[in-house]
């Protein structure tokens, strides 16, 4: 985690391409978020443990995000729209549990309706040669 190596970095740490799905909830955030997150692998959950999120659980407010966020001109573009991805403190690999290609990882929480679910794939590697010049 990115903001391990220096509380200072916490707001980059949040700052990456991303996709969204399975669903958008737009209007006023939700404070307190609450959840499960599974691994399952056959058909079933080999690990499974309930989250907390929001704002209401969070180290920093969304004010304090934005304000280390916005401070730099690249993302302050007119028309950007910018999306706020609660986290949580939830991880499987404090559990020792070992992943493999075809396990499905799942959130689900409210105020939600549906599940989150990504199946684990392994892109192929490819060689890439970087020379200095």
């Amino acid at each position: 985690m990115t903001e391990r190596g220096n509380y200072l970095w916490l707001a980059h740490s949040k700052l990456r391409p991303a996709v969204l799905g399975a669903e958008i909830l737009t209007g006023d955030l939700p404070e307190d978020v609450r959840g499960t997150s599974r691994i399952i692998r056959g058909g079933e959950a080999i690990w499974e443990a309930p989250f907390l999120s929001g704002e209401a659980n969070m180290s920093h407010s969304i004010a304090n995000l934005e304000h280390h966020h916005f401070k730099y001109d690249q993302f302050r573009c007119p028309g950007d729209v910018h999306v706020h991805f609660f986290g949580t403190a939830t991880l499987s690999f404090a559990h020792a549990i070992k992943t493999e290609p075809g396990d499905i990882f799942e959130i689900e929480a409210e105020p939600f309706a549906l599940k989150l679910r990504n199946e684990l794939t392994i892109a192929q590697s490819n060689d890439v040669r970087v020379s200095a010049l």
